[in-house]
């Protein structure tokens, strides 16, 4: 959904990912059910996307803080494609350096195709090096492997049906791939904030998701991309993310801790209004809750009175 100046919102969805950093605790008990309502609340909110994550397994020494529970994006977003109609599809981000690049296609592709073209193709490098090595992948050239994985999936998910390649990784031709996504160009995102992400994002993307910058950093970074693109010769629109702080619309009659903006939709609007202001296209929201009907409650709120008011030009 574009508002005031084209600035949009979405949500990464609760239950799929369930890392200690943001999991509420009613998620514990949540399941599928819930996934698709909080879905289809997006879609009658105007949220622009709904999101999911990528993690193909855990090691144990990292299962406290992370959780093992990571649904698989490809069928999460499939599943919920199908009960939704306008909302796109984001995977946030898919870490594509496990797989190769055909395999990758094959199923983002078919995700797009089934939508009617609602996908957004979130990718970033990866961090836990067990999930590559189990997997057979390199860990250590991850970044490399990415950028050139970014080239590959744009043939494999362009127009031809048999799309080519030919680089020091990966090296395909001749091989056919239908359905073909609906999109002609499927947008690809890059996720990350180090310089190597932020620098991958402003040559190869056509959109960027921060992990989580917050407002003070922000602007060096956008100025940061503009000066990569402008000095490559891009003249190509990006859309720029940012994941906003955590939010209650209205008084909370509990603690939803000291870094949540909460306030009627006025305040909450005035204050996030600073994106667009700096050059963001597109926020992620995400809602203090304690249950899935205080979320589905809250994102209708915000899809009805903080949305409105989120034109940058007021």
């Amino acid at each position: 959904m574009s508002l005031g100046h084209g600035v949009r919102y979405g949500i990464q969805l609760p239950v799929q990912s369930r890392s200690t950093i943001y999991a509420e605790p009613w998620e514990a008990g949540a399941g599928p059910a819930d996934l698709v309502e909080i879905a289809r609340a997006a879609d009658r909110a105007g949220f622009a996307y709904v999101a999911a994550c990528d993690h193909v397994a855990i090691p144990r020494r990292l299962a406290e803080a992370m959780s093992t529970v990571w649904y698989d994006p490809v069928a999460t977003l499939a599943h919920l494609a199908a009960v939704t109609e306008r909302v796109r599809l984001l995977s946030h981000v898919a870490v594509v350096g496990l797989r190769h690049p055909l395999l990758t296609a094959k199923q983002y592709a078919t995700l797009d195709h089934l939508s009617g073209g609602r996908l957004i193709l979130g990718v970033g490098a990866g961090h836990v090096r067990e999930e590559f090595e189990a997997l057979g992948a390199d860990f250590e050239r991850r970044g490399a492997v990415l950028d050139e994985t970014i080239d590959a999936l744009r043939a494999a998910l362009g127009p031809d049906e048999f799309p080519a390649h030919h680089g020091k990784f990966y090296d395909f031709e001749g091989l056919g791939q239908r359905p073909r996504p609906a999109q002609t160009r499927v947008p690809v995102w890059v996720g990350g904030s180090s310089p190597a992400a932020v620098r991958r994002a402003a040559l190869k993307g056509d959109g960027w998701l921060p992990q989580g910058d917050p407002r003070d950093r922000m602007p060096a970074q956008i100025e940061r991309i503009r000066r990569l693109r402008e000095d490559a010769g891009i003249a190509t629109p990006l859309t720029v993310g940012a994941i906003t702080e955590p939010l209650y619309v209205g008084a909370p009659g509990w603690d939803v801790g000291r870094r949540t903006l909460t306030g009627p939709p006025e305040a909450l609007a005035e204050s996030l209004r600073a994106y667009p202001a700096m050059g963001v296209d597109q926020i992620q929201v995400r809602f203090r809750c304690r249950s899935r009907t205080e979320l589905t409650d809250q994102m209708a709120a915000f899809g009805a009175e903080v949305a409105p008011l989120l034109d940058d030009s007021r």
